[in-house]
């Protein structure tokens, strides 16, 4: 099932109000928006009201059978959660409201576009990943989201000293960026 099957269901059992897909929106999201409130001048309260908002918001959206979601749920949680925390700032005189204030600000639509093509570079990379084969992903995967050593990595893959793995480290990088961009120009 890819992802915007997934994030279907997700918004036909949030209108149906199943618990279960309530609490998987609230484990997929509830961190990303909690970091967003907090780093512009909120608390975790605030966060937790911001998110509890939006999820109205999505629920009444879900609810209605002309809805359709046109970019990932995450960066459409994120964009209301935006919006909604710029408004409370607004409102609480946290935010600078003068026309040079704003100037500086980055429109929501322009984030949208920058969040889904983040998004959409990730996808690529975690296709090339699933094509690489082994044992280069677990190879990469040891050293870049691991944070393994090199030794480490020398010994549990058995090459005979450090010098060597990272020699084999970099080939497998070599074919993940040739696969990346195989694919990355494909979309394009």
């Amino acid at each position: 099932m890819n992802t915007s099957e997934q994030e279907h269901l997700l918004l036909e059992g949030l209108a149906k109000e199943d618990k279960s897909a309530i609490e998987q929106i609230y484990r997929e999201h509830y961190n990303m928006v909690k970091s967003l409130v907090i780093n512009n001048s909120g608390t975790a309260d605030d966060a937790a009201d911001i998110f509890q908002e939006a999820m109205i918001v999505l629920f009444e959206k879900a609810k209605s059978p002309e809805f359709e979601l046109h970019c990932l749920l995450k960066t459409f949680i994120y964009s209301i959660c935006r919006r909604l925390w710029l408004k409370r700032l607004q409102q609480q005189n946290r935010f600078v409201t003068q026309s040079e204030g704003l100037e500086e600000t980055i429109p929501v639509e322009e984030e949208l576009e920058t969040h889904e093509k983040k998004q959409n570079d990730f996808s690529i990379m975690e296709n090339a990943m699933s094509k690489i084969g082994e044992p280069c992903k677990s190879l990469l995967e040891a050293y870049y989201i691991q944070k393994k050593q090199m030794q480490e990595i020398a010994t549990h893959f058995g090459y005979t000293n450090a010098d060597n793995a990272k020699t084999q480290k970099y080939k497998c990088l070599v074919r993940l960026k040739k696969l990346f961009f195989a694919q990355y120009k494909n979309v394009e």
